[in-house]
């Protein structure tokens, strides 16, 4: 979660107070309207400064000020707000900038319908993204009665960070999603930052057996904790009139609450980032929490602030190790955001890391952040199922798409690995997602010296595909894949067994959209082995790479002019056996 606009979240939490009085006309500009229709629509410039919007229904504020970017100059695209349920009332909305700076207030209108190019350039095939508007952080994913549940933080006014509530979609198979209506909206403690969500099978919290309850920051002029509670399978939160149920008044970045219920110690355990280190603690009910412990003081990256963490347990040749991810940003091994992790034992109080060479890294690719793991997945799953944010703070907010901004990757399985030299956790996409795979195609078995190419590999190639493929290198220490396309536009990647190391190299594989896109190699570590096992899947936008079973995980975000539809190896001396190459369109 992006936390340096907390002056504008302060200054809206002051605007909740001036909003609040009836004389609205006084704050700048307002529209009135006879609610007729479902929609007002806000027209909306990308780059336009932000304007505080509060909606007053027959002069009663409804809801808390929104911060939209209404169009200046021109009209990027719209914005809906839902005035249904007000239809024959007086709907006004106030604005703190004026008419003058804000040449779009005029052109906000009614409408019976909300409609947008959907399908635009860069939208993903089988990756999930809001229908529309900002997403980052996934938040509160929990299974429950047969259905995944995610949750994740959501602007749904504008294709900019901002207003933070949580979206939510559901699936039966981690692969096909359904929108559902915006679960958890800002109230007067502030935006709805990151966090968890449990089933509290025993009704420890008093809200009813088998509750789903949300745990989450509340991010007004300071961070607390606070929590909701659904009866309806996640349909609809209730938030709980005691909130903030955990609060320190000496930490200013406080956040991301993770929680699971640990049965040796009969408690809740929440981790939660406290500016460079996470602390512990537990709790009998979800309502009052004690500090258990404190852990990160020395250990690991420090680059960049402490946030969205998940303690949980993993099994390794028959024996429990506890895995703690901590995102951080900036501080990635290749720059901005990433997650490190870190490996050791948990004893219901206090987590102990095993001597390793930190930071470790989840994923090496620029843009895999702030994922955190399922709850509450049936033991007879056994399943530790995981899925991040696709992209990276460096450039979040400038990504060549309209309507919407970001994706979440593939959801993956994690287990934990030896990689010859260290455990590490390793991670696959889940197995649901081989359901997409449609007309495989298999290339011919090649061994090259110093170059092969396969050209048009994929007939009435769509941008979404699988590509699976062993390759042994014989007396070299280097070689290369890559894909590409007629426009000159391709993505490498670099195995240096030498100096271990695997280098995804995307300066030249995109539209020039920021200057941090593309300017380096994104490297990764690798271990020398006799062969490497290779599943790279290509989404319109984006590319994920695992190597040897998830040992080495490479996530990248690409905007391609047209689809890559060449692939190429290279190598400069010895020989490159290449085997079972298939290609598999996904749909």
């Amino acid at each position: 979660m992006k936390r340096n606009n907390i002056k504008t979240i302060c200054a809206t939490g002051a605007l909740i107070l001036m909003m609040a009085c009836p004389q609205a006309d006084k704050l700048g500009y307002t529209r009135t309207f006879e609610a007729k229709d479902k929609y007002l629509l806000i027209p909306i410039e990308d780059q336009a400064d932000e304007n505080t919007v509060q909606m007053y229904v027959e002069g009663n504020p409804i809801g808390e000020p929104m911060t939209i970017r209404i169009a200046q100059n021109k009209i990027d695209y719209w914005v809906p707000i839902d005035i249904e349920s007000y239809k024959g009332k007086k709907v006004t909305l106030t604005f703190s900038v004026g008419k003058n700076a804000d040449k779009g207030l005029d052109k906000i209108k009614q409408s019976s319908k909300y409609s947008f190019e959907y399908n635009e350039k860069y939208r993903l095939l089988y990756h999930f993204t809001p229908q529309y508007g900002w997403m980052n952080d996934p938040n509160g994913m929990v299974y429950a009665d047969g259905t995944y549940h995610l949750f994740y933080q959501y602007n749904p006014y504008g294709a900019r960070w901002g207003n933070m509530h949580w979206g939510h979609a559901i699936s039966k198979d981690l692969v096909n999603w359904q929108y559902q209506p915006t679960a958890i909206a800002p109230d007067k403690l502030g935006a709805i930052f990151s966090g968890s969500a449990v089933i509290d099978h025993d009704n420890t919290a008093g809200f009813g057996k088998g509750a789903m309850i949300a745990i989450f920051t509340s991010a007004g002029d300071r961070q607390t904790q606070s929590i909701a509670y659904s009866l309806d399978g996640g349909k609809t939160f209730t938030k709980y009139e005691g909130n903030p149920v955990l609060s320190d008044a000496n930490i200013i970045d406080f956040r991301d609450p993770k929680v699971f219920w640990h049965a040796p110690s009969k408690q809740w355990v929440m981790s939660l980032a406290t500016t460079q280190t996470i602390t512990f603690y537990g709790s009998k009910n979800l309502k009052e929490w004690t500090r258990l412990s404190e852990f990160g003081e020395g250990l690991g990256a420090h680059s960049g602030v402490w946030e969205c963490p998940d303690l949980f347990p993993l099994t390794y040749e028959g024996k429990t190790k506890w895995v703690l991810f901590v995102s951080i940003n900036p501080g990635g091994p290749n720059g901005g955001s990433a997650t490190q992790y870190f490996i050791g034992d948990f004893d219901g109080k206090t987590f102990t890391p095993d001597a390793m060479n930190y930071p470790l890294w989840l994923d090496y690719g620029r843009d895999n952040y702030a994922g955190v793991t399922w709850s509450n997945v049936p033991a007879a799953d056994g399943r530790r199922l995981f899925i991040g944010w696709m992209s990276n703070w460096d450039y979040a907010n400038e990504i060549p798409t309209v309507n919407f901004r970001s994706a979440m990757t593939v959801a993956r399985t994690l287990r934990l690995a030896h990689n010859g030299e260290h455990l590490i956790v390793a991670s696959e996409p889940v197995k649901e997602l081989e359901s997409l795979r449609r007309e495989p195609l298999s290339l011919a078995d090649k061994t090259t010296f110093d170059t092969v190419t396969f050209e048009n590999f994929l007939p009435n190639n769509q941008g979404a595909y699988e590509l699976t493929f062993t390759v042994t290198p014989n007396d070299t220490d280097s070689f290369s894949f890559s894909i590409e396309n007629a426009k000159g536009e391709v993505l490498t990647y670099l195995f240096d067994i030498a100096n271990k190391t695997l280098s995804v190299d995307r300066t030249k594989s995109s539209v020039a959209f920021n200057a941090n896109f593309a300017e380096m190699l994104v490297k990764a570590p690798l271990t020398a082995k006799k062969s490497y096992t290779v599943r790279l899947l290509v989404d319109k936008a984006s590319t994920e790479l695992f190597v040897n079973n998830g040992e080495v995980v490479q996530t990248n975000t690409v905007f391609p002019s047209e689809v890559y539809n060449t692939l190429r190896f290279k190598t400069e001396k010895g020989t490159l056996n290449l085997n079972d190459i298939t290609v598999y369109k996904l749909k």
